[in-house]
């Protein structure tokens, strides 16, 4: 049985099979004993179910692209959603600063309860008969149960910051003075960084076998200790924390007493975390992996090379250098929409639990009408920002603001003088003046950001290209009396994780293309992350050199030292590559907290669209216009810690809540 498979099996009948906990509380974290909790381990099979019921938790606490509706993926500056849907989900809580101790997301009850499955399996896995397993792989299941204990941690670490360590079943009539409360966010690293490191020297390198993929190896423990220790050190935990007043009341961290946070720089936390990061490269690379190089994918799935206005169109008479920019373009769509059977190496772990809404919410609304003569649909409500959009690079590998050679500015929005004319859903002819601001951009953004005139999938239309006509209010565009509160806010779609092979027949039939895992870690990043590392201990040479194999692959003009100034230094063009090349895989909540610096992107009006959701089939004046998200984004220096639930403060008196909750 499959591991995928084992997760289904066990995840439905975990709470009877092996005992999950049914109490959301930390101090809850270990159930009761039940019944049969004896016969979970009495044969392999259950015992390796046992184990992989505690992956489980990952889904929960690391939220994929596809829960559209979850504060990390859909309340950064990357995308905005309707207003409309902000009864939905948990995103609004965090872009409009009304999450509390009641209607907080509840992760660190689901985390701490995975903890409890993991420490359980470790006390059960201890009465399985000797004789059922080799003793080597009990051996490798205890390495993965410790693994993701030390995960989970990490995951409650990041959102809530220091926390009670959980490595020991504590009972259920223990008195108060037993219960833990918050440690020091630097002990908590220590003790996450340890934990990986034992679980580590027992883990296989990397797995073979298709049916453990996803399972925890010696890479991704590598990977997850550099994340870690990369966060450590970054600003918000390294002496920029601004609450300093903030400690434990009636609980003593070991070594730190009543403290929380250091308030002072370390800038030997910038040290380990290049050590672990560089350890976390070397190993990835020798165990084979690589960035995603593949340029002709595209053409085993019979596609054809996309629409790009200025490259398709243009006057690129270098016919090599117009096939290479459209091919890039390609590539960067499969970097996130393969899989390690279609030869992509980049993927280190990644996540199958895939919602189907999270692709109806990325595609456009009318997408072809059915022979009986409904529309097949999409949400439309997945919308980038202004803010993402001017972010990409240009062709010269600069962002258009800072490029001497691009539009100015001012001419951004304007037409181009580009036309491109298309058959829409509707089957009529239409012609759109393509932006200067989507002229002349790097291959990943046409990857990724779909606009008004440009195409947003090759097949998707009937086999034909759906070129979007976002004015329309009768196809792409604002209409509320037709599509009720689904709409573009911005006037933008993403394609990012769509599969290039998405195709939708009159006949009602069709494909959402190939299936890849929604990804957690790929090589990408810890590149990006070591050249964090470098940027902040001033080594403009080493960070230059990790973030130009990023832009080799994605086809971008490499950096020199001449492009690091005072008005774009080494840690901004860090921070901007990240901001692209990982946009919308989840790290933008994290990373913007963790540098301190949320009122500059997450702040009231500073998300930006197009002037698409006020006016149905507007003039192209009207609709190209910069404007504020009209959404009541606001921020607040207590949102860089998500609240815990009352209750847990309540019945534990070491407990101590998050700053102003």
């Amino acid at each position: 049985m499959k591991y995928l498979d084992y997760i289904k099996k066990w995840g439905t009948a975990a709470v009877v099979a092996v005992c999950l906990c049914t109490s959301c509380d930390y101090l809850d974290v270990v159930p009761p004993e039940q019944a049969n909790l004896q016969h979970a381990t009495s044969t392999e099979d259950r015992a390796l179910g046992f184990l992989y019921s505690c992956y489980r938790g990952i889904t929960a606490t690391d939220p994929t692209w596809t829960n559209y509706l979850n504060e990390v993926i859909s309340s950064t500056d990357e995308t905005v959603l309707p207003y409309s849907w902000s009864a939905d989900g948990m995103w609004d809580e965090y872009a409009f600063n009304t999450a509390t101790a009641m209607n907080q997301n509840w992760i660190w009850g689901t985390t701490y309860q995975y903890v409890g499955q993991c420490l359980l399996f470790l006390q059960e896995i201890e009465k399985m008969d000797p004789n059922l397993v080799a003793p080597e792989t009990v051996t490798i299941w205890k390495a993965e149960a410790k693994a993701l204990i030390a995960y989970y941690h990490f995951c409650t670490l990041r959102r809530y910051g220091p926390i009670p360590i959980t490595d020991y079943y504590i009972a259920m009539d223990a008195p108060q003075s037993e219960y833990r409360g918050r440690y020091h966010f630097d002990y908590c690293v220590d003790w996450i960084a340890n934990q990986l490191d034992e679980a580590e020297q027992d883990l296989p390198t990397v797995r073979e076998k298709s049916d453990e993929w996803g399972r925890m190896t010696k890479v991704i423990t590598k990977c997850i200790k550099a994340r870690l220790l990369l966060y450590a050190a970054s600003p918000l935990w390294n002496g920029e924390f601004p609450y300093p007043q903030w400690t434990n009341k009636n609980f003593e961290t070991p070594g730190y007493g009543y403290e929380l946070v250091s308030h002072t720089y370390d800038a030997s936390k910038w040290d380990r975390a290049l050590k672990a990061c560089q350890e976390a490269i070397s190993l990835a690379e020798s165990a084979g992996y690589e960035l995603y190089d593949n340029e002709d994918f595209y053409a085993t799935k019979q596609l054809p090379l996309p629409y790009v206005p200025g490259v398709t169109d243009g006057d690129i008479t270098d016919e090599a250098a117009k096939e290479k920019f459209l091919k890039t373009v390609m590539k960067m769509r499969y970097v996130v929409a393969t899989r390690s059977v279609d030869g992509n190496k980049e993927i280190i772990w990644g996540n199958w639990n895939h919602d189907m809404n999270g692709s109806y919410a990325r595609l456009p609304l009318r997408i072809i009408r059915y022979t009986g003569g409904s529309w097949w649909s999409g949400y439309s409500g997945v919308a980038p920002t202004l803010n993402s959009v001017e972010a990409f690079y240009t062709k010269n590998g600069k962002l258009p603001a800072r490029d001497p050679e691009y539009t100015p500015q001012a001419d951004w929005l304007k037409e181009s003088g580009i036309r491109h004319t298309f058959t829409n859903a509707e089957n009529q002819s239409v012609t759109v003046n393509i932006a200067n601001l989507h002229v002349g951009r790097e291959p990943r953004f046409y990857a990724w950001i779909a606009f008004d005139g440009g195409e947003f999938a090759p097949k998707l239309m009937d086999g034909k290209p759906l070129n979007l006509d976002m004015r329309n209010g009768a196809i792409h565009g604002y209409d509320p009396t037709s599509f009720n509160r689904d709409h573009s806010v911005t006037g933008y779609l993403t394609q990012k994780f769509i599969s290039p092979s998405i195709e939708f027949n009159t006949s009602g039939s069709g494909t959402w293309g190939d299936d890849a895992p929604s990804i957690q870690i790929r090589l990408a990043e810890l590149y990006l992350n070591i050249a964090e590392c470098y940027a902040a201990k001033g080594d403009v040479a080493n960070a230059l050199n990790y973030l130009n194999r990023i832009r080799r692959r994605a086809d971008v003009p490499e950096l020199t030292t001449g492009d690091v100034t005072s008005d774009m230094p080494i840690m901004e063009w860090v921070r901007n590559e990240r901001f692209i090349e990982l946009w919308g895989e989840g790290h933008r909540f994290y990373d913007v907290r963790r540098w301190a610096l949320g009122a500059k992107y997450f702040g009231e009006g500073v998300r930006r669209g197009l002037n698409a959701a006020s006016v149905t089939n507007p003039p192209r004046d009207t609709f190209y216009q910069d404007i504020p998200v009209p959404s009541p984004y606001v921020w607040s220096n207590r949102m860089y810690l998500n609240p815990v639930f009352y209750n847990e403060v309540y019945k534990n008196p070491q407990m101590v809540q998050a700053p102003e909750y």
